[in-house]
């Protein structure tokens, strides 16, 4: 199948700042490495924020949708849009067009896939040509293991049998819009994006690539940016519990040259 790749573009050189909210039971949580999840307050709240804080975009992702079997609370969904003026991103559960176009109806802007993407690959090429390529993020839980860079499903329970690099550049071929790259090594450690694998992937497709897993410093949002060429940076917990607050790390980027929208 050939999709248009009219958008399937690399973006301007501006950086985005992008808050992620991994939902569990209508709650924002967060864990390190994957694992031991502590609340972290109210999605809306969170979100309302956010957006007033100067965030560039939000991702909101259903973490426990693929693994118990269900669809991400499209009323959720809804309720956050409404509240918010930026970006958003959904994924968690989504297998079809149907699940896309109810989150999108709902109000998201895009839609992420991850473990429903790497099950049946053309489900990517389906979203891009369904949608349009720009809607279409798709997520990358990635873990430096023997045999290299691996990318997980199931929420980073199950190991697969591709390469994170290899895999980043099937789905651009498919069609891919964006995508969303979590280190599974560095995820929650605050000790830094992981540059390898993110380096990697930037260098091997044409599309933004969203770094995620281990922000701990404004320092580490400087290095994925300048040593990676990441084109965003997400994070969680140091956005949740106020260690970094949004303005004042994009005021940080701003004065270190980093183009940033501030």
């Amino acid at each position: 199948m050939t999709v248009d790749l009219t958008f399937n573009t690399k973006p301007t050189l501006t950086k985005r700042i992008i808050p992620c909210l991994d939902i569990k039971d209508g709650r924002t949580v967060k864990g390190v490495n994957f694992v031991n999840i502590r609340d972290a307050g109210d999605p809306i709240e969170l979100a309302v924020q956010y957006a007033k804080d100067g965030a560039d975009e939000l991702v909101f992702l259903d973490i426990t949708a693929t693994n118990e079997g269900r669809k991400t609370f499209a009323a959720l969904v809804l309720d956050i849009a409404r509240h918010i003026n930026i970006p958003f991103t959904v994924g968690g559960g989504i297998s079809s067009l149907e699940d896309a176009a109810v989150l999108l109806d709902a109000g998201a802007d895009k839609v992420s896939v991850n473990s429903s993407a790497v099950r049946r690959p053309k489900l990517v090429d389906e979203l891009a040509k369904e949608f349009g390529s720009q809607f279409v993020v798709v997520a990358i839980d990635s873990k430096l293991t023997d045999d290299g860079f691996v990318v997980h499903t199931h929420g980073g329970k199950k190991p697969t049998d591709f390469n994170t690099v290899e895999w980043a550049k099937e789905i651009y071929s498919r069609g891919a819009g964006e995508i969303l790259l979590t280190s599974m090594n560095t995820d929650g450690a605050k000790t830094g994006f992981d540059i390898a694998v993110t380096k990697a992937v930037v260098d091997a497709v044409k599309i933004p690539v969203i770094a995620s897993g281990g922000a701990g410093t404004k320092q580490h949002f400087k290095e994925v940016f300048e040593q990676a060429g990441a084109d965003a940076g997400l994070a969680a917990s140091i956005f949740h519990f106020g260690e970094i607050p949004v303005p004042e790390l994009k005021q940080y980027l701003h004065a270190q040259e980093i183009p940033i929208r501030l």
